[in-house]
């Protein structure tokens, strides 16, 4: 049995008449606090009004000059808890839908094949930007628009980062990431992939090379890990490796091992929620989400937490792996758990999950899928020794500003702040770019 069809595409969004009633609910702020909210300063406040006032292409300019993964941004921002929270028709109803809106202009972009961008005078200095994620899209595009010749550097086979490699197709498919890049690419920047930026001082051998700063945005590939020193030989995924391989084409070899199968992700974010909800796209018989919290205390959003739940994933709340069973030839048989109770609040702010003594119990699944967070690579300093980072790996940059304690080089994006959202990498690679625009001047 073929699974493609559940990956093909995402919903559809709205059309116009939806999109125009929509904004027509809007209360047209004077000072909008929804613009305020968002963390990439894509002006929602802006936006609406023109689409509100029949100003099309204006609405569109104001998305694609602030952000230009606007789109992107759209489909995945966790909008409900950052501009549409702070909308002020929540206080007479709902709050409107700001990132269905942002969606449709951006599309209304592709189908009006329309122009934004004037031609800037272009520049002489090189810029080299090592990853092309969000934050890496983002500082290339901003640079590119003041006519800078802008590379991209990035290791995989193709460019998006995270949104490629790390979201599901039915969140955001594959043909609505081609047409953001390709409004990345009509402003002249340059892509170079399978291209790995590595070995003793790489990202510093660019700026002899010719190059006169450089941004390092390569994410976080590296996979937490529950138990390293005892893995199973078999049934045993990081998040990481289980999303990339149903993008890069190995849908149907993932699909063989999970269907018919008992399947148990361990995580509670929104990674968490692809990996559940993709299993059971794919037939596993049985599909456990287990965290260590409860319910009320999981970062994912609800919407997600409510569609795995119709999608017939079992919750597993406040129970805590431990490690693996396996058998005589090292394959995994179950996930070792020990239940928790909830005690007094941590620095996050959430109730600390404590261990309720002799309360060990086995869960039987032959595959888990391990979404606990990500890290950088274990070797990613060497790439930059010269760039201060912490005990973490995470590379030390001013926030407002993205410079690190190498001249010439910056950084942004989840390298930085550890796992965090789009829009932030987004406003990361902004910021970044005004930063090597008076770099350089100086």
């Amino acid at each position: 049995m073929s699974y493609a069809d559940n990956f093909k595409k995402m919903k559809p969004g709205l059309d116009f008449g939806q999109a125009v009633a929509e904004a027509d609910r809007c209360l047209l702020c004077h000072e909008p606090p929804c613009s305020t909210a968002c963390p990439a300063n894509t002006q929602p406040g802006t936006f609406i009004r023109k689409l509100r006032m029949k100003n099309i292409t204006g609405a569109i300019r104001t998305i694609k000059e602030n952000n230009i993964l606007g789109g992107a941004c759209g489909v995945l921002c966790p909008t409900a808890r950052l501009c549409e929270k702070e909308c002020s028709a929540t206080g007479i109803g709902r709050p409107i839908e700001i990132g269905k809106i942002q969606r449709f202009l951006v599309e209304q972009s592709w189908e009006r094949n329309l122009n934004l961008f004037d031609t800037p005078n272009p520049r002489n200095e090189k810029i080299a930007v090592v990853g092309s994620g969000p934050g890496g899209l983002s500082c290339a595009a901003e640079l590119a628009k003041k006519g800078f010749p802008v590379t991209v550097f990035e290791a995989r086979p193709e460019p998006g980062g995270v949104l490629r490699y790390g979201v599901v197709s039915y969140r955001f498919d594959l043909d609505f990431l081609e047409k953001e890049l390709g409004d990345v690419k009509s402003l002249g920047v340059e892509f170079k992939c399978n291209t790995r930026i590595e070995g003793d001082r790489g990202a510093e051998k660019l700026l002899e090379n010719g190059y006169s700063a450089v941004f390092l945005a390569p994410g976080l590939w590296g996979a937490m890990r529950l138990a390293p020193e005892k893995e199973p030989s078999e049934g045993l995924f990081t998040s990481v490796e289980y999303l990339a391989a149903l993008r890069d084409g190995r849908l149907e070899e993932i699909a063989s091992q999970v269907e018919g199968k008992t399947v148990a992700v361990i995580g509670g974010g929104s990674v968490a929620m692809d990996c559940i909800e993709s299993a059971a796209k794919l037939g596993a018989e049985d599909v456990y989400l287990v965290y260590r919290r409860s319910w009320m205390q999981m970062p994912a959003e609800e919407d997600e937490r409510i569609e795995s739940l119709e999608a017939g994933v079992h919750y597993l709340l406040l129970n805590q792996p431990t490690g693996y069973r396996t058998d005589e030839k090292n394959r995994l048989t179950g996930l070792k758990m020990v239940r928790t109770r909830l005690g007094e609040s941590d620095d996050s702010g959430r109730r600390r999950p404590e261990v309720i003594p002799e309360s060990e119990w086995t869960l039987d699944a032959v595959m888990v899928i391990e979404a606990i967070g990500n890290r950088a690579e274990s070797d990613s300093s060497r790439w930059y020794p010269n760039v201060d980072v912490d005990d973490k790996l995470l590379i030390k940059a001013d926030p407002e500003t993205g410079t690190t304690s190498t001249p010439g080089i910056f950084a942004g994006g989840d390298i930085v702040r550890g796992p965090a959202l789009v829009v932030n990498a987004v406003q990361d690679g902004k910021l970044a770019a005004k930063a090597i625009q008076e770099y350089l001047k100086e």
